[in-house]
């Protein structure tokens, strides 16, 4: 399988240009710049990503080119770039005019094929400190801008036996209007990539792999009702069959009727599951419990304790699988260190160890969007596909303070409430992630002639790619207004609504 390899120096976009090659059926892999691997005949082409630093800073991220030019073709963006220049014996200084945002770059020569189907001056997004003076003997200018004259160049005919690109500018950002055109050219035209990498074809490896890993032996497997850990088990499902046992649970913070749904979807796929009903151990065991960090702690303890538990029962099982994605690999292998944090519910806690198991994970070198494409192309059910983000302690960060089941009921009603609604105005798939939560706050309000002393309720909706930043959801006053009688006169409990307005951030999505 032919792939695209990225060399991530820590730019904030490296992600992104594995996003942009990926939409281009190419399979592409990020790893740190200091762990290049050898380079092997399914390697098509070479990018090496943008970086905070400079190359001028005596702790600059270095590495020796020679590994890679002439050998394939390569692409150097942003710090790419001004490394090359450095490295092959040009002049890169730290400048005084830096370059942030939008700039034109126009081509010194119209007939090269990284810039064919390029307007002769296009929009780019610029992100550097450093301007390059003089280039090294073995290259040549192919574009400049009103601020720089070097913004893109490549080697001369002859310099080395395959291409090689710089750019000083970032083509995977959506201001770089024609930047996609760019790494297309890259990818397919001058590495020669098929653009064959499709859900299908990945489907279709994966379960080939699954069934040379695994093998005869046995998987266990929790699922959440989320995309991830469906799509993970369906292709486990496909590979192993009845050797796949799955079960999930409910810790009493699910969505309204969510068990009952999600378990049904699950049998209809033909999985292997068992439904687990632990409300009330989750419930008793929150009892008392006000702060957040707390919450958090106990939910994922209790899971643990459930999931040991049902493995009990399947001694034969050797594997465990996961739903972990390849946001979640790249961190854990990023060029500043493994991360501090890792969240529990996606590691499942340090399970693998106690329970002797090895990890299975069909998933970790997929995108989000990608593990939908998959999905769909699997047929899961878009209820499942299309739900929003869910968090992996579920109603219990959406209970501000104790969490009881009468917290429990009045929140599942008021955002199923909510959830039908947005269905309802067509304005489900408009947002990333809606969801209710209940304070800790009674007001005074009126109901017919009883004057009444009962609970708030917020609602938050927001617009996000992938929950790092967010922005509120502009939803229109008459839904807000339905949505909040609705609530007020079918809840008994609540008797006031507010609709929370803050960004992403200084806020955070959840509210704990």
């Amino acid at each position: 399988m032919q792939k695209i390899l990225i060399l991530d120096f820590g730019s904030q976009y490296t992600q992104l240009i594995a996003r942009r090659v990926r939409e281009l059926n190419v399979y592409c892999e990020i790893v740190p710049y200091n762990k290049a691997p050898e380079l092997t005949a399914d390697i098509a082409g070479v990018i090496l990503s943008g970086s905070p630093f400079s190359v001028r800073q005596k702790d600059a991220l270095r590495l020796d080119l020679n590994q890679f030019a002439g050998k394939k073709p390569v692409l150097g963006v942003c710090y790419g770039a001004q490394l090359t220049a450095d490295f092959f014996g040009g002049e890169v200084v730290q400048s005084e005019k830096r370059e942030y945002g939008k700039a034109f770059i126009e081509q010194n020569a119209t007939d090269d094929p990284f810039f064919k189907g390029i307007s002769q001056k296009s929009q780019v997004w610029m992100s550097h400190g450093d301007t390059i003076l003089h280039l090294p003997e073995q290259f040549e200018i192919l574009a400049h801008t009103e601020s720089i004259p070097v913004a893109a160049f490549k080697a001369k005919e002859g310099a080395f036996d395959q291409p090689y690109y710089c750019i000083q500018y970032h083509p995977e950002v959506y201001h770089s209007l024609e930047g996609f055109q760019m790494l297309r050219n890259f990818v397919l035209g001058i590495c020669g990539c098929t653009g064959d990498w499709t859900p299908a074809h990945f489907i279709e490896q994966t379960v080939a792999d699954l069934r040379q890993q695994v093998g005869d032996e046995h998987v266990i497997m929790a699922l959440s009702g989320g995309v991830d850990s469906t799509v993970a088990a369906m292709l486990l499902h496909q590979a192993i069959g009845k050797n796949l046992f799955c079960f999930f649970v409910d810790n009493g913070l699910l969505r309204k009727n969510e068990f009952e749904e999600v378990l049904a979807s699950y049998q209809g796929m033909g999985l292997n599951i068992k439904g687990v009903d632990a409300k009330n151990r989750f419930w008793d065991a929150l009892k008392g419990q006000t702060d957040p960090e707390a919450k958090r702690k106990t939910i994922g303890r209790l899971f643990i304790e459930v999931f040991e538990d049902e493995s009990k029962a399947h001694p034969e099982a050797t594997f465990l699988g996961q739903g972990t994605i390849y946001p979640d690999v790249i961190e854990s292998v990023s060029v500043h260190g493994p991360s501090v944090t890792i969240k529990s519910h996606h590691n499942v806690g340090g399970l693998p160890d106690r329970l002797k198991l090895k990890i299975v994970e069909p998933l970790r070198m997929l995108f989000k969007d990608e593990v939908r494409r998959v999905g769909r192309e699997m047929g899961i059910p878009e209820l499942i596909l299309g739900r929003h983000p869910f968090p992996g302690p579920g109603l219990g960060i959406r209970i501000l303070g104790e969490i009881t089941p009468e917290k429990v009921r009045l929140l599942q009603d008021a955002d199923a409430i909510y959830t039908a609604k947005l269905r309802e105005y067509n304005l489900y798939n408009e947002v990333w992630q809606a969801g209710t939560i209940l304070l800790p706050i009674q007001s005074v309000g009126v109901m017919g002639d009883e004057r009444t002393y009962e609970q708030t309720v917020a609602l938050r909706a927001v617009n996000s790619t992938d929950g790092m930043t967010a922005e509120w959801s502009r939803l229109p006053y008459e839904f807000l207004a339905d949505v909040s009688t609705s609530i007020i006169n079918q809840v008994r409990g609540i008797n006031r609504v507010v609709y929370d307005i803050s960004t992403k951030p200084p806020a955070t999505i959840e509210w704990e």
